[in-house]
């Protein structure tokens, strides 16, 4: 008697449970996981074991997907300024051998308490250097204006 192609089969009233088979000793090394399709019945047959789990494929539960949010993304802090709009650089670093590899230059970015006099108040800001000096010599309120911040808003 074969063990490999012995197989049994437990039904316990009209609801299918789950019950095992003894998978053929050919197919067990062709594929980790082989799934055959049944019409109501499917199989799953592990490659460890070579034993054939059976289970009733029209008892399983649709799959629930969560509504996706377009609108809700993580705040990052990037490295611009608002102001002059200056961004990161792409440049090639040299080694001593002239070996070149990309790296990027950023902008001097700072944190800064400007007074407004409009608003009377202080705005806690993020600039870069450059901005800071455009801010000196022209005013805030100038600065603003040409790069389209709405001070009220900060």
């Amino acid at each position: 008697m074969a063990a490999a192609s012995a197989t049994a089969t437990v039904f316990f009233g009209t609801t299918r449970t789950p019950c095992f088979h003894r998978a053929d000793a050919s197919k067990r090394f062709l594929q980790p996981f082989k799934a055959e399709a049944g019409s109501d019945v499917g199989f799953v047959t592990s490659q460890l074991s070579g034993v054939r789990i059976s289970y009733d494929m029209s008892s399983q539960l649709p799959s629930i997907s969560t509504p996706s949010l377009p609108g809700l993304q993580p705040i990052v802090a990037r490295r611009i300024c608002p102001f002059t709009g200056k961004k990161a650089n792409r440049a090639n670093k040299i080694s001593f051998s002239a070996h070149k590899t990309k790296k990027l230059q950023f902008v001097n970015l700072q944190y800064k308490r400007v007074w407004w006099e409009a608003g009377k108040r202080f705005l806690k800001l993020r600039l870069s250097t450059k901005a800071l000096k455009t801010i000196e010599k022209n005013g805030i309120d100038v600065v603003a204006k040409k790069a389209g911040i709405d001070l009220r808003k900060l």
